[in-house]
């Protein structure tokens, strides 16, 4: 399993804090609600050679440098060629999911640039603007930690950098 850094501060004061932000309700809910209840977070899927993007349907295994992942509670998952699409499908739940709700997700991954490993989706850095392409072209370029992330934008010309709860549909229209 992919080690998780813990969330920062009491988890009373961070729910407070969270619920009074403006953030939509679906991502306010993947930020808040996994892992509660003692519920171990599953770790991260091997995706099969048959396993399509859910939002643009590519074959996922075609790109590995790129993967994302949401993993349901219920063991199912969905995958996608980038980051981009993962926030599309949680920004959009009745279009891609309809079946689904956002506390049933128990864990979201995305691949670390620099490492290339699996990463917590909801901790990690994103970097956008950057002459760095993914296989649908501009793309949220995910790292672990901010100091990377920071170089990162020097490396590549990065023009924000941002959160999770930052990944707005504004954001993800001005990559498309």
């Amino acid at each position: 399993m992919i080690p998780v850094p813990a969330p920062c501060g009491h988890p009373g004061r961070r729910q407070a804090l969270l619920s009074m932000s403006v953030l939509p309700p679906v991502l306010l809910a993947l930020l808040t609600g996994a892992g509660e209840g003692g519920d171990a977070m599953p770790g991260p899927i091997a995706p099969r050679p048959a396993d399509k993007c859910p939002v643009c349907g590519m074959f996922v295994t075609k790109y590995p440098d790129w993967i994302a992942q949401a993993i349901y509670r219920d063991g199912s998952y969905a995958v996608f060629d980038g980051p981009k699409d993962l926030f599309k499908y949680l920004l959009n739940p009745r279009t891609y999911a309809p079946t689904k709700q956002a506390a049933d997700v128990a864990a979201l991954y995305v691949t670390d640039y620099y490492s290339l490993t699996l990463i917590d989706g909801r901790t990690a850095w994103y970097v956008i603007g950057s002459d760095v392409l993914g296989p649908m072209g501009r793309e949220l370029i995910p790292l672990a930690a901010e100091k990377e992330a920071r170089q990162f934008m020097i490396d590549h010309k990065g023009k924000r950098l941002l959160r999770f709860v930052e990944v707005t549909a504004d954001v993800l229209k001005g990559l498309d």
